[in-house]
């Protein structure tokens, strides 16, 4: 797990706790408006945690990764149920900065609102099917870092292959253990 309590932070550090891509601040910092500072004799970029701190306040950018160190998790399911259970056993675990949405529409919202660091999507919403949720994410450079899981219990294996096409990371088959659930979300996320 990225420690987000440091002091200097490198392009892709900061890249990840801002929700941006790499090529962002790294236009950012070579245009002057994130500060930092360049090793000696190299191409590497430094930047402080003031700086960086001072970068996000000016651009309204969502401290919560910088503060808690916690992962932005954002659930989309219709399911109240399923919502329920995994707000409650993912908040127990404490790694986890949650938000939820129950359709399409609100999940682009979110999205927007919340940069999750992972998104959980079931493949059957009311309003409009996973893989174009995925795609309109995945297509987008400010997501380039948002991970997607997709969850549902109706599918077949083409389907898969054409999320898996579309960007998400992972997909899970409904039901499914929370155990198992956990265990993808820190492979997908790599903590």
């Amino acid at each position: 797990m990225m420690d987000t309590l440091k002091d200097l932070y490198t392009t892709g550090e900061a890249a990840d706790i801002c929700s941006l891509s790499q090529q962002t601040i790294i236009r950012c910092f070579d245009s002057g408006r994130l500060r930092g500072f360049r090793i000696p004799g190299s191409k590497f970029r430094k930047i402080p945690r003031d700086n960086l701190l001072k970068f996000m306040k000016e651009n309204s950018i969502p401290m919560q990764s910088l503060q808690t160190g916690k992962k932005r998790l954002l659930i989309v399911d219709d399911d109240a149920e399923i919502v329920e259970l995994m707000v409650d056993v993912l908040g127990r675990d404490g790694r986890f900065d949650i938000k939820t949405a129950s359709t399409g529409y609100d999940a682009g919202i979110m999205t927007q609102k919340f940069n999750p660091d992972l998104i959980l999507l079931d493949y059957m919403l009311p309003d409009v099917n996973g893989n174009i949720v995925c795609k309109t994410i995945k297509e987008n450079p400010e997501f380039s870092n948002t991970r997607i899981i997709i969850i549902s219990g109706v599918i077949n294996q083409l389907e898969i292959d054409d999320l898996l096409k579309a960007g998400a990371e992972a997909f899970m088959k409904k039901p499914f253990s929370i155990t198992e659930l956990i265990e993808k979300i820190g492979a997908v996320l790599e903590i």
